[in-house]
């Protein structure tokens, strides 16, 4: 048996009695088997669950030996969701083709006709090594913003691309008071669990702390005493805080170290909300300044991560960010974040954007 959680095993092959088998294997062992009939079923499949292990045939109905469908499925597969473990099926006879699809990214492989236990024993190994992943990657999907979501005043879209299997970018927007909100955007040093783990802990402090949501400077303040106390020296993080009032139309913030958002003004013009303050977590007493700027109906305030600001390594600053926003804008783009994200698309960091257009529209 493996451990109490159950994984999720996404079985791919053109034969039903084979799935069935596998199925019936796979659920006497405790773990949770969804099954396609072919590439295509695989793909929607995936696309839709979160599956901690893949296991897929590499011939179908189409093309029954060269293994074709089932390396294209694969690069696809591995495209889609690198972290995922996707181990295939080959016969004996074509064992070349394993060795070929190793080398593309294939975790492992079985050959058929397989042995219970060897099958048992390759799926527990690749759950072990997903385990820690799997876990962190739930948990970091549920601290982060849907892709569009209303808060008072305020129509917002978040992109997340995370470089490896998790990130280390903290994104998260939540109401403080009937009419009022809370909009950051972070990055945590490091990569990998550990600093998704940093990231989670810094969100739950600044949610927490519901009698500062008002006062970002306070609430900076003591976010900075908490994370330098619990953390080594050599961690800290970028964050960019501010609260919004829908009646007011006031946005107060403090920017710790973070790429200056880009407040894209109705009339054109563009501003940059730069750093008032050092880095969380590099000392206990750092100073920080509180400012504020009025919003105007029809603003957007894009704020982003540093995979972003030095995608383009050409460029000795970010601007390119800039002139890339005002293009956007002035196309009147609604899908203003995921435009941005793609232009990053080649960083090797975690790409974050967060765009958010003032007005109750």
């Amino acid at each position: 048996m493996v451990s109490e959680i159950t994984r999720k095993v996404l079985v791919v092959d053109d034969q039903a009695d084979i799935l069935e088998a596998l199925r019936l294997l796979l659920k006497g062992n405790g773990y949770k088997a969804e099954t396609a009939l072919s590439p295509e079923q695989a793909l929607v499949a995936a696309a839709a669950g979160d599956h901690d292990l893949v296991v897929i045939d590499m011939n179908y109905a189409r093309d029954t030996t060269s293994g074709a469908e089932g390396l294209a499925l694969l690069d696809t597969l591995h495209a889609q969701r690198p972290e995922v473990p996707v181990i295939v099926m080959t016969a004996w006879s074509t064992i070349d083709l394993a060795v070929e699809a190793m080398r593309r990214g294939a975790s492992d492989f079985i050959t058929k006709p397989w042995e219970n236990s060897h099958v048992l024993d390759v799926l527990a190994k690749q759950s072990g090594r997903g385990q820690e992943l799997s876990i962190a990657r739930r948990v970091q999907r549920r601290l982060l913003p849907k892709p569009r979501f209303s808060a008072p005043g305020m129509r917002c879209e978040c992109v997340f691309r995370p470089a490896g299997e998790i990130g280390g970018d903290l994104c998260d927007v939540f109401t403080t008071g009937p009419r009022t909100s809370a909009l950051l955007l972070g990055d945590v040093s490091g990569k990998g669990t550990g600093a998704a783990i940093l990231m989670a802990n810094l969100q739950a402090t600044l949610r927490s702390a519901h009698e500062l949501a008002g006062n970002p400077l306070r609430l900076i303040e003591r976010a900075n005493r908490l994370f330098f106390d619990s953390t080594e020296p050599e961690h800290y993080a970028t964050l960019f805080f501010g609260t919004y009032d829908a009646d007011a139309r006031i946005l107060r913030y403090v920017n710790c170290g973070h790429p200056a958002p880009v407040l894209l003004r109705a009339s054109g013009e563009a501003e940059r909300l730069d750093s008032t303050g050092l880095v969380l977590g590099a000392f206990a007493d750092a100073g920080f300044e509180e400012r504020s700027v009025n919003i105007s109906e029809g603003d957007r305030l894009v704020l982003f991560s540093d995979g972003v600001s030095e995608a383009r390594s050409d460029d000795d600053d970010d601007q390119w960010v800039v002139e890339c926003l005002r293009i956007l804008s002035r196309a009147g783009s609604k899908a203003l974040a995921e435009s941005l994200a793609m232009a990053a698309a080649l960083s090797p960091d975690d790409v974050t954007v967060l765009d958010v257009r003032f007005g109750d529209l």
